[in-house]
């Protein structure tokens, strides 16, 4: 029995090491990677205002292109990877996002505003391989390490924050005349650097590292999805990045109207996500003391701070200290949302379930970046300010009235 004991004990430590292995080599892919979306959204709608000649109303397309793109790509993603594994699938979805870099930087050789759109589409779908990062981390991780896993890889985040925006200003110009092709250009060396770190990953796909994973067989989809954790957890994770693309989107296009310079958009960006995955050194382990759900309301009530700073004023530290609180608002809602995902399913619903949830997720999420720039268009940077927290209150509302029938159930089980 104490050798029994023993050999599980070290084969324990042995999977929650290659858990934390991977963790750290998605992470590194992630600061690569990743940085294509910073690079495409900063961007996005600047180059759109600057392709387009009359209906200024579509600037952000090309950036809706990239949700869409990511939402698109959610379901293909999840069913090749659990085809050729978690490996050879992320690797396929760096050379997808090195492809839309190439098309992108073509299209503005031609100044062609569609093909630019498509680019960055094309990038989006490589996008959604990024965003399968975090699943990935999670899926074989003890149920004590999960949140900290998730945080982990988004922590490769931080590195793209500062990546992405570098490579705006560092390569824009490298095909001067042309503007702008060379920031695209370099998205193909960032997804062929991410491309090799991939090439370490060790998932057993078919290796079981829990000490407690169910054998159950799969449930209907429909059974999965109407169950009221998901829902909860689906809104709030939904309402905490599409809040987050609302303002993002149109924030670098309201700050050259206000009369400053794309730099400075571009920087306010990078302190964006810098604050977007600056918290993941610790949100796992706040997770893990006070709960998931304590921390999504955390999450949702610093968006609502956000609107109330973006609100006061139209100077440079409005703007950033509202991209600040954005992006800390993501952090919370978004990992402490996707964490409650990860209780909803088992292991063998895991792929399905994860890309319905992305495309549910990014769809809304290219729906709220296509509306950022009618909004702006139309009522300016207040009515964008407007516009978030009465959603983010209305998910504080549900979320709240989860964790309420939860107490119920367990008074009840008691």
């Amino acid at each position: 029995m104490s050798a029994h004991k023993s050999a599980s004990s070290s084969q324990s430590s042995a999977s929650l090491g290659l858990v934390r292995r991977n963790a750290i080599i998605l992470a590194g892919a992630n600061a690569f990677i990743g940085a294509c979306a910073p690079i495409a959204i900063s961007l996005g709608g600047i180059v759109g205002d600057f392709l387009l000649d009359e209906d200024k109303s579509l600037a952000t397309a090309p950036v809706t292109g990239f949700n869409i793109g990511v939402a698109l790509g959610a379901l293909p993603a999840a069913w090749l990877m659990r085809m050729i594994g978690r490996r050879y699938g992320f690797m396929s979805g760096a050379l997808i996002s090195g492809l839309g870099g190439l098309v992108a930087a073509t299209a503005l050789f031609q100044l062609n505003f569609w093909l630019f759109a498509a680019g960055l589409l094309i990038v989006g779908m490589g996008g959604a391989f990024v965003q399968q990062f975090r699943f990935a981390a999670a899926d074989n991780a003890p149920e004590n390490f999960k949140a900290q896993a998730i945080s982990w890889v988004l922590i490769g985040g931080i590195f793209a924050a500062i990546i992405g925006p570098q490579t705006v200003i560092l390569a824009r110009d490298f095909f001067a005349p042309v503007q702008f092709a060379g920031a695209y250009g370099g998205l193909v060396v960032l997804s062929i650097i991410g491309f090799v770190i991939l090439s370490f990953l060790r998932v057993h796909e078919n290796t079981v590292l829990l000490e407690h994973e169910d054998e159950e067989p799969a449930r209907p989809l429909s059974e999965i999805l109407r169950q009221p954790q998901f829902l909860t957890a689906l809104a709030c994770g939904v309402c905490s990045f599409a809040l987050m693309s609302f303002m993002m989107t149109g924030a670098p296009l309201a700050m050259i109207a206000c009369g400053f310079s794309t730099d400075m958009a571009t920087l306010g960006i990078q302190w964006h996500v810098l604050a977007m995955f600056g918290p993941s050194f610790f949100t796992g382990k706040l997770i893990a003391r006070f709960g998931r759900e304590t921390i999504v309301a955390t999450g949702l009530i610093i968006l609502i701070g956000c609107a109330f700073i973006a609100s006061l004023g139209i100077e440079l530290w409005n703007f950033w200290l509202a991209l600040v609180l954005l992006g800390v608002g993501w952090n919370f809602g978004f990992i402490g949302a996707t964490a409650m995902v990860t209780t909803t399913y088992r292991s063998s619903e895991k792929n399905k379930v994860q890309g319905v949830h992305d495309v549910i997720l990014f769809s809304t999420v290219a729906f709220s970046s296509l509306m950022s720039g009618q909004i702006l268009n139309a009522f300016g940077w207040d009515g964008i300010n407007m516009i978030m927290w009465p959603v983010a209150s209305l998910c504080l509302l549900i979320l709240g009235l989860q964790v309420r029938r939860d107490r119920k159930n367990r008074a009840a089980l008691a």
